[in-house]
């Protein structure tokens, strides 16, 4: 059993795919994305934070989203903003399948922890960071669909997931 419970993964192998997720989430955030009002919607993001958070749990999750949106700002591929939606919707993402088994409150999770919460900590952080000085709901919109996007696009790709060697540590 590893650190989070969650799944029987030896360390390796866990490492190995956090780092494949982390690269996927990058690359794929410089590839597929879309304009969304104020910001920009990035799906892949949201869907290795869902996938990620069934096949890993929250705190591998967390960590992810983490790297992504660091390597993403290194890179001058995204901004500050990358980070507290996506590390909100990957732990509530974690937290929600954990406590329930099932793939579509993972993404419920995902949606509600960037698309509102992450979207409304985003407002404080563009006023002192950015020094964009939004309305409070001005993330809202584009968080929403950003994340809404990714949390489907995970739901499609999870039963293609089962069927591959990494499918049996998803447990429904």
């Amino acid at each position: 059993m590893n650190v989070e419970g969650v799944t029987n993964m030896k360390p390796t192998i866990r490492l190995t795919f956090m780092a494949l997720l982390t690269a996927i989430g990058t690359l794929g955030s410089s590839f597929l994305w879309f304009p969304a009002g104020v910001a920009k919607a990035y799906p892949v993001q949201h869907a290795v934070n869902v996938i990620s958070a069934i096949l890993l749990g929250p705190g591998a999750a967390v960590t992810i989203a983490f790297m992504i949106g660091l390597v993403r700002n290194m890179l001058g591929l995204g901004t500050i903003l990358a980070f507290p939606g996506s590390m909100i919707g990957a732990w509530l993402a974690g937290y929600l399948y954990r406590k329930t088994r099932y793939a579509s409150s993972a993404a419920i999770g995902e949606v509600i922890g960037t698309g509102i919460i992450g979207s409304l900590l985003s407002v404080p952080i563009a006023a002192l960071l950015l020094g964009k000085h939004l309305g409070i709901f001005a993330f809202i919109p584009p968080f929403l669909i950003s994340s809404l996007t990714g949390a489907i696009l995970a739901l499609i790709l999870l039963p293609l997931l089962k069927r591959t060697p990494l499918g049996k540590y998803y447990k429904k």
